[in-house]
């Protein structure tokens, strides 16, 4: 299926499966694959923000990781049954990477997180090629140093726990240092497959309702969440005809 156009930014309407398939592909032979687990948090900031948007639409592979998108996609006709979370996928990638030789990278979270996120995962996949890991604790004029020490490890495929849009930003700018086939932004994900934050139940997770888990857990997360009823109001605007979204360029 084509990708869609969801308020003026792409998403690619693919299932975990060949998410994970097409993300190891571009590992192996791409130079600089820029792939978006895309939220529809981010989806609303990028109204606001022309360079977001484009790296969104340029991105190598946009994938839904919200139910909110998962709800609009759907309705739109895509086959999907439900998102690709940043944290399945991660566990997938390295269940398959693990098996093929295929080094990696985990770059972000707060000090000691990637470490522990690698450990944890290495444990569940012995052949795991930990090429690296690091902090998302960093200057800006330290950007160019950390792409370098990447490239010097010889990773093929790059995870990138910075936030959004910081890790958008970053891998825009020098994925391509980095000599990764590609590189993946995570969000939070470093957080969860620590343990240093509890993910959902699996039956609120079945329900959609992860998001209401991690407000409750996270008080902090209110201002947030205010971009689901905002997203919900401008497809609603957008589909009417009353406020059209700024468009991006899609391609097929």
């Amino acid at each position: 299926m084509k990708p869609l156009e969801i308020l003026g930014c792409r998403l690619d309407p693919i299932d975990a499966d060949e998410a994970t398939a097409r993300v190891l592909d571009l590992a192996r032979s791409g130079s600089g694959a820029q792939i978006v687990t895309l939220g529809t948090e981010m989806v609303v900031y990028a109204q606001r923000d022309p360079r977001f948007r484009a790296i969104v639409n340029a991105a190598a592979l946009s994938l839904c990781d919200t139910v909110g998108l998962l709800a609009v996609a759907r309705r739109r006709g895509a086959p999907l049954r439900e998102r690709v979370a940043g944290v399945e996928l991660i566990e997938r990638l390295c269940a398959t990477a693990a098996k093929q030789g295929l080094p990696v990278y985990f770059f972000g979270g707060s000090e000691g997180v990637a470490d522990a996120s690698a450990a944890i995962l290495r444990a569940r996949y012995p052949d795991l090629i930990v090429a690296g890991t690091r902090s998302g604790y960093f200057r800006d004029d330290e950007a160019q140093a950390i792409a370098a020490a990447i490239a010097r490890s010889n990773a093929r495929l790059l995870f990138v726990g910075l936030g959004s849009p910081r890790q958008e930003y970053w891998l825009a700018e020098h994925l391509r240092e980095t000599g990764c086939g590609a590189g993946i932004g995570i969000g939070g994900s470093f957080d969860v497959i620590s343990g240093r934050i509890a993910r959902a139940p699996q039956p609120v997770r079945r329900l959609g309702l992860e998001w209401l888990y991690r407000l409750v857990k996270e008080p902090r997360r209110w201002r947030r969440q205010l971009a689901l009823p905002r997203f919900v109001w401008l497809v609603a605007l957008d589909e009417l005809g009353i406020r059209r979204a700024h468009k991006g360029a899609v391609g097929s």
